[in-house]
């Protein structure tokens, strides 16, 4: 088993924002590989996340958000459990990053929920009719629709999006939900948001 160093941990600290003990398990329990941790306390998160999701949001922060120029402009609403949390500086970074990226990738809803039945029908209509154009069995034609109403999904519902300041690309909005429920211990949620846009009704 490798020898969990001070710089390991510094290091996984720096790249998840997690806890010094969660960070010397991780490592521990993937024999020092500093990339299996991160992989690891994403799983974690999740999990953690998942265990909080039930619990009241009844305190949290109502944030605005205007766009360099004021053409653009955001108001959101993330709850938390208790005021403490409300008044920490990780949650308040959270607001303010979610509020950016509001306004940066014009998110439809939070969740699926939040689309309207009809957009959702009329998008599978379409893609439906341009899959079957393409003379592929029916089968085929079902998995590409499902496959391309994911793609719409990710791009139009905010928890689905890849989050606008992720280096990386691959990080969603719901991990960082998920990342930063896992470190502050308590379920946060997205309650509603919006977005404004010079000359748009």
């Amino acid at each position: 088993m490798s020898t969990i160093t001070a710089g390991m941990v510094s290091e996984l600290r720096a790249r998840t924002g997690a806890g010094i003990m969660d960070c010397k398990k991780a490592l521990s329990e993937t024999s020092g590989d500093v990339e299996a941790a991160i992989e690891h306390l994403r799983k974690t998160g999740v999990a953690k996340a998942a265990k909080k999701a039930g619990r009241t949001t009844a305190e949290g922060l109502v944030h605005s958000y205007i766009h360099e120029g004021g053409r653009i402009g955001v108001l959101i609403e993330v709850n938390c459990e208790t005021d403490f949390v409300a008044r920490n500086d990780d949650f308040k970074t959270l607001v303010r990053d979610l509020a950016m990226h509001v306004a940066a990738a014009d998110p439809m809803g939070i969740d699926r929920d939040d689309i309207p039945a009809d957009v959702i029908e009329r998008e599978k209509s379409l893609l439906t009719e341009h899959a079957k154009a393409s003379g592929k069995p029916e089968a085929v034609v079902e998995k590409m629709v499902t496959g391309q109403m994911d793609k719409f999904f990710g791009e139009r519902v905010l928890t689905e999006q890849v989050f606008v300041k992720d280096p990386d690309g691959k990080k969603k909005v719901g991990d960082l939900l998920s990342e930063t429920i896992s470190k502050i211990g308590e379920n946060i949620k997205v309650s509603r948001f919006s977005r404004f846009q010079l000359g748009e009704e």
